[in-house]
């Protein structure tokens, strides 16, 4: 028996002290946690200075791998709770996973509802 489950990754960087937002709102829209991973930026809009001495912004990048199902809820809940449909907030894109291993808790869980409904 083959279950095949489609994942997607999304991908939000955002500001340091921001990473809590973006896990808390993916949770509440279904996924089971996150990766977070930190950064600096680098664009042209990261150019902060401070008594005229450049200042590095810290960023903070979190992975969120998700089944397909439910990646649009899960973006969704990150826009709004992490704000990231205002300016200077952060960025989040998604990413299709060809591959995964290691993620035998999911697998597990459909064969045991699977064999649910077969003796039920």
């Amino acid at each position: 028996m083959e279950n095949k489950v489609y994942y997607d990754l999304i991908v939000t960087i955002v500001n340091k002290g921001y990473s809590e937002k973006v896990v808390e709102a993916s949770k509440k829209a279904g996924a089971e946690g996150g990766t977070i991973i930190y950064g600096r930026g680098t664009g042209i809009h990261e150019q902060a200075k401070l008594f005229n001495i450049a200042i590095e912004p810290e960023k903070e990048l979190i992975l969120t791998l998700i089944d397909r199902e439910k990646t649009e809820k899960v973006l969704q809940s990150i826009m709004l709770d992490a704000e990231l449909n205002k300016p200077g907030k952060g960025i989040a894109f998604v990413l299709e996973v060809e591959r995964t291993i290691g993620i035998n808790h999911i697998l597990n869980r459909m064969v045991n509802e699977k064999e649910g409904e077969k003796n039920a």
